[in-house]
């Protein structure tokens, strides 16, 4: 299955993934929940959400690097510093955090499901070919910044 890796922007995937738990939660409503405060949490996750992705964009920006992420061998630097200090894919991480809040507003287990199938994805057909293009043009610097700053959190 290499024909995925770097193919599909992630923005699409986690908007596919986005439209499954939606269609999920409709299809199996006997697996809604009652969650009490539900809109408080959905706005707190969604408003970090969208902050710790546009730090990591910001970042990019700052060192006029590629944002783009279908093409990590086009970096002209390793970023390390920002939120890029706290976690190597803020902006994957921001997208989470965005279905993580929308999987409390569906307040369906079911839908849940799919956050793993996210990083699963995310895991295998974007993080692990971006980071074999970064360790090929930045070598020893990113094998340092990777043993020190953890993938997600």
């Amino acid at each position: 299955m290499r024909f995925l890796e770097l193919k599909v922007p992630p923005p699409i995937v986690g908007f596919l993934i986005g439209a499954f738990m939606w269609l999920t939660a409709s299809a199996v409503p006997t697996f809604d929940l009652i969650l009490p405060r539900r809109n408080a949490i959905v706005l707190a996750l969604l408003v970090a959400g969208v902050c710790v992705g546009m730090l990591g964009v910001v970042s990019f920006r700052r060192a006029r690097t590629t944002v783009n992420p279908l093409t990590p061998e086009k970096s002209s630097c390793l970023v390390t510093s920002g939120i890029y200090r706290y976690t190597r894919n803020p902006m994957y991480l921001g997208m989470l955090l965005i279905l993580l809040g929308w999987a409390v507003l569906l307040a369906n287990i079911v839908a849940i499901i799919f956050l793993l199938v996210f990083i699963l994805y995310l895991k295998r057909f974007q993080i692990g070919p971006e980071e074999k293009a970064l360790a090929s043009v930045f070598d020893r610097d990113f094998a340092t910044y990777r043993s020190k700053v953890r993938r997600w959190l």
